[in-house]
């Protein structure tokens, strides 16, 4: 009867051996990815006493006999084909400045996006004039990236309908490392919202149009009111994005929406509940004024209630039915 025995073997720790098939390998500067010379350093890594050290805090990644470290909260690094969100940051001779959330401007030149109605001719000397009536200073646009040069700015481009001017929205800004990389970055959403997932972090909820202006070429932004529910709709998304950002969670479409719909048990029904007025210190200046316009006019006005309720009912003293704490 052949019987087999197997001594026990000391394993080698995962930073010596680093797996493919293994869990996370979370590190921190100083830390020792590896003692093997036979891997190629890549970013966030560099070479100390034959060992492989990392050079910022993230996560270790392998591809072949690559090493690099993806860091957990970094500014945007453009690929090419990325979707972004970006703002317009000055007009120059022939493009737009663009803030993406890199270390640099990106850039987007006249030539590189669509003109009004679609038309398809070469740019000319008016068309530049023009320019600040396409895209002035302080617009939304989405865009896609076009080229990355050796500095690390990136060129976009917004040639297609699907791209262009933004309208009325709420922009998040997360790290770009919890967006995941899809096929598409825009959704509609059922609960009556969509959303962008910019590459670079910048993340646009709006309200679902109901139809699409294809002839405007993304210059044409819609101002009509958006209606009291799909505020609450928006703010409520734009909540559940900043709870999934706290938790460190990946943002996509189905994250979105579980968290969405986990959260629509916990509401307060606003009707019944006394429009907001600032403290007494503020009540008679412009400042209190402005105060109640801003929050009049913003689409956070369920959000506010819930956390005004939560807040008086936690501390003793600050309401009930005696009143609320800005009497």
């Amino acid at each position: 009867m052949a019987m087999e025995l197997r001594l026990p073997v000391v394993r080698k720790p995962l930073s010596e051996s680093l797996g493919r098939d293994t869990k996370k390998h979370l590190v921190v500067p100083g830390d020792t990815i590896t003692t093997d010379t036979g891997f190629m350093r890549g970013h966030g890594t560099y070479m100390g006493e034959e060992k492989l050290i990392a050079s910022v805090a993230g996560s270790v990644e392998r591809v072949n006999k690559l090493i690099c470290v993806k860091a957990l909260k970094t500014r945007y690094n453009g690929e090419v084909g990325d979707i972004v969100v970006g703002r317009i940051t000055e007009v120059q001779q022939k493009r737009w400045k663009v803030e993406t959330n890199s270390r640099l401007d990106s850039v987007l030149l006249l030539s590189s996006m669509n003109l009004p109605g679609g038309e398809l001719r070469r740019r000319s000397a008016e068309d530049e004039l023009a320019m600040r009536g396409f895209l002035q200073e302080g617009d939304l646009i989405s865009a896609e990236v076009q080229a990355v040069f050796s500095d690390g700015a990136v060129s976009l481009h917004t040639r297609s309908l699907k791209y262009g001017k933004l309208g009325q929205g709420v922009l998040v800004q997360v790290s770009p490392s919890l967006v995941k990389r899809q096929k598409t970055h825009f959704h509609d959403l059922p609960c009556g919202a969509s959303v962008i997932l910019g590459n670079n972090g910048f993340i646009w909820i709006y309200p679902t149009p109901e139809h699409k202006e294809e002839d405007a070429g993304g210059f044409i932004a819609n101002l009509e009111p958006v209606s009291l529910t799909d505020r609450e709709v928006i703010s409520r998304l734009r909540n559940c994005i900043v709870s999934l950002v706290t938790q460190r969670m990946m943002l996509y479409d189905t994250s979105i929406l579980y968290c969405y719909e986990a959260s629509l048990p916990h509401q307060v029904p606003c009707p019944g509940l006394p429009f907001p007025r600032p403290p007494p210190r503020y009540r008679d200046r412009v400042v209190g004024a402005d105060w109640i316009r801003r929050t009049a006019l913003s689409g956070v006005w369920s959000t506010f209630s819930e956390i005004l309720v939560m807040f008086s009912m936690s501390v003793p003293g600050l309401g009930g039915a005696g009143g609320a704490w800005w009497d």
